[in-house]
């Protein structure tokens, strides 16, 4: 059912912190425009890029933490557990942690289990029963295994890294998504507040 595949090294990178359902007002308009855009994130970057492609950093079961649930994924709860990079024009940009509780993968859904080096995002974008709940946002300092995964990539961690995450809903199976803008990512040029 779950397609396995050979773990990056630092798999499970994991994001433990707090969320939170506010609005950054701290960050500049440009960055917060990045973490609360509600469309699709792969296409966005499509749109930066002339080569896109995801890396899949590992795929494994586990058993969702407490940090991590939510209302629609519970504690104990048996998820799979996706993590990738995005890459544009071979520049890595965003980082993203997916938990697909087993429950979701069934029916028309089980094709989310194996989906090699395609765009979660740009699958479940296209389906027309496809609700987004609200936007949590995060940051991720120096010592965060987030960062650590950038320096393994020769990006400097200088400021925090910011993230975001959304539980989706499709045919009323829950899955969730968090992305971390990795240092040098499109979210952070703002050329007009620099």
């Amino acid at each position: 059912m779950v397609q396995q595949t050979q773990p990056h090294h630092l798999f499970p990178v994991q994001l433990h912190t707090k969320w939170c359902r506010e609005n950054p007002t701290q960050l500049n308009l440009y960055l917060q425009d990045w973490l609360l855009d509600p469309s699709s994130l792969t296409a966005r970057l499509k749109q930066h890029c002339q080569d896109f492609r995801v890396q899949v950093l590992g795929q494994c079961i586990e058993t969702c933490s407490v940090d991590e649930s939510n209302e629609d994924i519970l504690a104990g709860e048996e998820v799979l557990v996706r993590e990738v990079l995005l890459f544009c024009d071979n520049k890595p940009q965003v980082f993203a942690r997916s938990l697909l509780p087993l429950r979701s993968l069934t029916g028309k859904e089980a094709h989310l289990a194996k989906l090699g080096e395609q765009s979660l995002g740009q699958v479940i974008f296209n389906h027309p029963e496809l609700k987004r709940k609200g936007i949590e946002v995060a940051s991720f300092d120096q010592q965060s295994k987030v960062a650590e995964l950038a320096s393994y990539y020769q990006l400097s961690v200088v400021d925090p890294l910011w993230g975001r995450r959304s539980v989706f809903v499709v045919n009323d199976k829950p899955l969730m998504v968090a992305e971390v803008f990795l240092p040098n990512s499109f979210a952070y040029q703002d050329k007009v507040n620099q």
